[in-house]
């Protein structure tokens, strides 16, 4: 019997056509300097190095490093971003967008973890089940007007309960 005889039926069942669940562990790569244009698809985690133009879809978690973009979809299960996202951020679980994140389009996520430095342009809209007052939270919300918001209520009430000193 040879080193190379593919006469044993273990060989058969070992052969890589044969291995269809993917490793837990794996990782898939689109490296520094590659342009990867169209769908990505994946059972397993993604890192984005490179740049995506189009949509990345993962069953597990996308992770786009600080010299990766895409340009385009992302939907996932868990994410985090250090690079460039322009487009639509769609994530089950948890978003993380890391101190180096630049995010221009809109985000739908069930949680949402912002570090500081990290910038973010677009409508952010995160599902709860069920508030405290037992409805629905669920609300789309402009980042820019929140802030503007709360700033002119805090003067609202501030003006009519203060005395005027002339």
């Amino acid at each position: 019997m040879g080193l190379f005889d593919n006469s044993s039926s273990d060989h058969n069942s070992s052969s890589m056509a044969d291995q269809k669940a993917p490793a837990q562990d794996q990782i898939n790569l689109v490296g520094k300097g590659t342009v990867f244009e169209g769908t990505v698809r994946a059972d397993s985690d993604v890192r984005a190095s490179g740049q995506v133009v189009g949509t990345l879809q993962v069953e597990g978690k996308a992770m786009i490093a600080e010299s990766g973009s895409v340009d385009g979809e992302i939907i996932a299960t868990n994410a985090d971003v250090a690079g460039r996202v322009q487009g639509e951020i769609q994530v089950e679980e948890l978003l993380v967008l890391k101190s180096t994140a630049r995010v221009d389009g809109n985000i739908e996520t069930d949680r949402l973890v912002v570090e500081e430095g990290a910038q973010f342009t677009g409508e952010c809209k995160m599902d709860t089940p069920i508030s405290m007052n037992g409805e629905s939270s669920s609300e789309t919300t402009p980042t820019d007007d929140v802030a503007e918001a709360s700033t002119t209520e805090a003067a609202d009430e501030s003006s009519p309960t203060e005395p005027s000193s002339s």
